[in-house]
């Protein structure tokens, strides 16, 4: 399995004409083919690690599976590579008995490129789901500080950013005796599987609904991570650049809270502001 990242001998110009040559650290990508029961469901480009997590909490996202419970069995089912090694680059998820296979229509018919998360979608009526957790009825507050705190905190614990300088990431904030803490920490070249990522970990290791967390992300928040952050029943989605107008617009309808422009000093409110004090 490729490394979640690659080393590469580099060409370093300066304007003054110097020239070195360097090696370089780069973010892994890799596309990763996703059956469920043995059926192709979606191909993703994704950095090389946690592919399991990434899988459920992708599926999760696509209303098929709702707890780890719903999952039978997950593994590689990809056989032998041409360099003989084994390939990572397909997960099977089967499904628990009783749990109804996905909707053919909802199947991706080409590849999730890494910046995009619902290309390829067959049918974008099927985009806006119905989730079982109601965030909106959500009681936590937060202080502003807190808030605050979070990108600096999770840049923090960013490793793979530290080396390559290429990857998004999305911090799951939970709350606890001494305040919210950082519970997981995802990188990915996809801002979007890498919440995937933090929710099939979530599943696993925490249930849901995630009330009372905080999903913290790297860029900017779309309307997919809203999506996937109420589906997970979090009340508060924080980005560290803009949202779309389609993102607040399904935060106001579900109730969440959405933070853009977090940098440390600053933040910007555009839904349900009230959870914020001080």
């Amino acid at each position: 399995m490729t490394r979640a990242t690659q080393r590469r001998r580099v060409r370093r110009l300066t304007a003054d004409g110097g020239v070195r040559e360097r090696a370089d650290v780069l973010a892994g990508e890799e596309p990763l083919e996703v059956r469920v029961d043995g059926r192709s469901f979606s191909v993703t480009m994704r950095t090389p690690g946690d592919d399991f997590d990434l899988a459920v909490g992708f599926l999760h996202g696509e209303g098929i599976v709702h707890s780890w419970a719903d999952v039978a069995q997950i593994d590689y089912r990809s056989g032998i590579g041409a360099d003989g090694l084994r390939d990572y680059n397909i997960v099977d998820v089967r499904l628990a008995d009783g749990v109804p296979p996905p909707d053919p229509s909802l199947e991706r018919h080409v590849y999730t490129s890494s910046s995009c998360g619902v290309c390829g979608t067959a049918s974008i009526e099927s985009v806006r789901r119905t989730g079982a957790h109601d965030v909106g009825a959500d009681p936590a507050r937060f202080a502003l500080a807190d808030l605050l705190a979070l990108p600096d905190r999770m840049r923090e614990a960013q490793a793979v950013f530290d080396r390559t300088g290429g990857v998004h990431a999305a911090g799951l904030f939970l709350p606890g005796a001494d305040g919210l803490g950082l519970a997981r920490l995802s990188e990915d070249v996809g801002r979007h599987n890498a919440v995937d990522k933090v929710v099939g970990w979530a599943l696993r290791e925490h249930g849901m609904p995630l009330a009372g967390a905080v999903l913290q992300v790297s860029g900017r928040a779309s309307f997919e991570l809203v999506q996937k952050a109420a589906l997970a029943g979090i009340p508060v989605l924080s980005a560290v650049s803009a949202p779309s107008s389609l993102a607040v617009e399904l935060a106001e309808d579900v109730g969440l809270t959405l933070i853009g422009f977090n940098r440390g000093a600053s933040l910007n409110v555009y839904t349900r502001g009230e959870r914020l004090e001080g």
